[in-house]
């Protein structure tokens, strides 16, 4: 489609698909200017879930694509270890360097000592988790992916055997009660309100459970804000009521659940007052939910991941996913829950990620233990040698890894090399000894899945990079050359990848998935409600997950729904609870260089009780310290009513120059894995707290 701008210009409206935000993955219509300029990104209207409407970073996407620091050409580090002094470098000799630095550290220590890391700046499957592929053709370290979705998966998956439910259109226009349980849409994921308001506005309650009052909250016809961590207590509470006040669906447990009887008996031990002295929700309150809940004839819950990034974030995700298996909203249109749906998509991934070619023998290291792995740690490096290679792809480790003082401390070894292939220079590439600069989403092709809907999606190129800058497909495939990797995968383009994944998945190949504008992969009314059974042999919904089959640390978890009381509990040296949440503009740490997202966000800010400013003799504006034996750093104060005495909120990763001192935020956080199996702990952080003297 085309058309013309106000300057008389001719301009081009074609399709892309944003890779940032899997849960929303939404279809982008995009104004092509010329071969290498953007203006204007709209949502589009082809794709049900996405309905036109994007978030506001994406939608001023031309100011990261054409912006000005942009990395253009490959460097070469030529100062200290940190230091950010390089020098021009050819894409050659730079890849040489890379590869000969890889065969000299494995020939020094093993194959194991490099460690390809990686994470989701992009989404795309083809850009994002081909250096899989390289690393299983080298017998490199392998890779245990824990920041975002280990805890919340597992908490799902326990119960339901498989990572799909119900979609959030169809409770959009059916649902009588939506439940936005962790999550702050508004922030992060704005169709979840466009459909979640859609409902609101036929009669639907809405009711937002979250520690703090988040733009989301403020729509709710109910906000309950439990402590931190404390998720599990609140549902288990829940529970009680229904099964007390006879809104249990007695012939759906019967029929479709494990171990009813047990689970009931357990929770008539649980009341209301035993959850407040946990969550601190008043147990009128939580009667109050309960029994909104109970009363709906097709409640929703839109589990979100913020509530399961604490110790017992998957005991916290189980115990909310048993809600509706108790009131048994499945049954029922508009009815059930939903957490991810990338159970759905019958992807071959082995074109992709070379996974016939895993060797189980080598090691598994954990991304969120980057700290611990680098400073040599010997429970985090598994057995192994240490690690001193890395090519760093798609995250930024040196703001988002836990522990920071660790992560740096360790990327400044003098015995390590590291490459770092991105689009700015991150705090992570200004450790580098070779950096390289990347593509963006638009300019490159990819294909996605998506968590919040039912939509598979590819996309082509949009316009040509800026500069030297090459794809990640790029990358991996001349340095497999040089280091003699054997694999199809590295003699094809992204898109013969594409195109022989899909044909061998079953599905529509590319061409006509991007003529189609996606190819919907929802199953039928009774599959996407388990009304065939769930996801296990005896198709019954768990009560009683197997937790100790799902980790080593599985059997110290509770075998019925409750609370797991492993979390970082205030005490009387750190008597205060953080939680680091989204900012509404930033990404992690993407979108931090926008001139639109740093002016709205303005600087790093602790939002605290209005009850502990005066305690604390804090007014707004004031420098405050945040510590912990970790570390600590300076934000600003901002009284904030709408969540508990003693818990702190500081939205947005921000770089780590944001901050005196030149650390940031997770600094704080802890990388002690969660239970059963791992997972980043990110809201599960004890602090202190104090005004900064002038």
């Amino acid at each position: 489609m085309t058309a013309k701008a106000a300057n008389g210009q001719q301009v081009e409206t074609v399709p892309s698909v944003c890779p940032h935000d899997c849960t929303s993955t939404c279809a982008l219509e995009v104004e092509r200017i010329d071969a290498n300029t953007i203006g204007r990104v709209r949502g589009s209207q082809r794709n049900y879930y996405t309905a036109g409407v994007i978030c506001e970073k994406v939608s001023r996407y031309a100011q990261r694509v054409h912006h000005p620091d942009r990395l253009t050409q490959p460097m070469r580090r030529v100062g200290p270890k940190g230091s950010g002094q390089f020098e021009p470098i050819s894409w050659n000799d730079a890849l040489d360097v890379v590869a000969e630095q890889f065969t000299r550290k494995a020939q020094q220590h093993g194959t194991e000592t490099v460690w390809p890391y990686y994470y989701a700046g992009t989404m795309g499957l083809v850009q994002r988790d081909g250096i899989n592929r390289l690393r299983h053709a080298m017998k490199y370290s392998r890779w245990f992916s824990t920041i975002c979705v280990a805890l919340s998966d597992g908490g799902w998956i326990a119960g339901t055997g498989a990572k799909r439910g119900v979609d959030m259109a169809e409770a959009g226009q059916h649902a009588d009660l939506i439940v936005i349980w962790g999550g702050n849409p508004v922030n992060t994921q704005v169709n979840v309100m466009t459909h979640a308001m859609a409902a609101k506005k036929r009669g639907a309650r809405l009711v937002v459970v979250d520690p703090y009052r988040t733009g989301t909250a403020e729509r709710a016809d109910l906000h309950v804000a439990p402590r931190p961590g404390t998720d599990g207590a609140l549902a288990v509470a829940m529970m009680h009521v229904l099964f007390a006040e006879g809104f249990a669906d007695w012939d759906y447990l019967r029929r479709y659940t494990d171990a009813p009887d047990e689970l009931a008996a357990h929770v008539a031990q649980r009341p209301p007052q035993w959850a407040e002295a946990i969550t601190g929700v008043p147990a009128q309150t939580i009667i109050e939910f309960a029994r909104l809940y109970g009363q709906a004839k097709a409640p929703y819950i839109r589990c979100h991941h913020g509530f399961s990034r604490s110790r017992n974030g998957a005991v916290n995700m189980h115990a909310v996913s048993c809600l509706p298996a108790v009131s048994g909203a499945w049954q029922r249109k508009g009815g059930g829950a939903l957490y991810g749906q990338t159970g759905l998509y019958p992807l071959n991934r082995n074109l992709i990620e070379g996974n016939e070619l895993i060797d189980k023998s080598i090691r598994e290291l954990d991304q969120s233990r980057l700290g611990p792995i680098l400073v040599g740690e010997a429970d985090a490096l598994n057995g192994g040698p240490p690690v001193t290679a890395m090519l760093v792809q798609n995250t930024n480790p040196a703001v988002v890894c836990p522990e920071l003082h660790k992560v740096h401390q360790g990327l400044l070894r003098e015995d390590l090399f590291l490459c770092v292939h991105e689009q700015f220079m991150t705090e992570t590439a200004a450790f580098a000894d070779i950096v390289l600069p990347a593509t963006m989403f638009l300019e490159h092709d990819d294909f996605y899945t998506a968590s919040g809907h039912t939509v598979f999606q590819v996309a082509r190129k949009v316009i040509e990079p800026p500069g030297e800058c090459r794809e990640n497909h790029y990358v991996i495939c001349e340095l497999a050359k040089r280091l003699g990797a054997e694999h199809p995968g590295f003699e094809m383009s992204a898109w013969q990848i594409m195109d022989e994944t899909l044909k061998r998945s079953g599905m529509w190949d590319a061409q006509t998935n991007l003529e189609r504008g996606g190819q919907d992969c929802a199953l039928p009314f009774e599959q996407a409600h388990y009304l065939d059974g769930f996801a296990w042999p005896d198709r019954k919904f768990r009560f009683k997950p197997d937790w100790p089959g799902m980790g080593e640390r599985g059997s110290q978890m509770p075998v019925l729904p409750d609370h797991f009381n492993v979390i970082d509990q205030a005490t009387t040296e750190q008597p205060y609870r953080l939680v680091t949440a989204p900012a509404r503009t930033f990404l992690n740490s993407t979108f931090t260089e926008t001139p639109g997202s740093v002016q709205r966000e303005r600087r790093p800010t602790a939002l605290i009780h209005p009850q502990d400013c005066v305690a604390l003799g804090l007014s707004d504006g004031d420098r405050v310290v945040l510590g912990n034996a970790r570390g600590e750093i300076v934000a600003h104060a901002k009284a904030q009513d709408g969540q508990q005495p003693g818990v702190v909120i500081l939205e947005g990763i921000w770089p780590n120059r944001a901050f005196e001192g030149g650390v940031g935020v997770n600094s704080l956080t802890s990388a002690e894995p969660g239970f059963p199996n791992g997972g980043a702990v990110f809201h599960d952080t004890s602090i202190w707290l104090r005004k900064m003297q002038a």
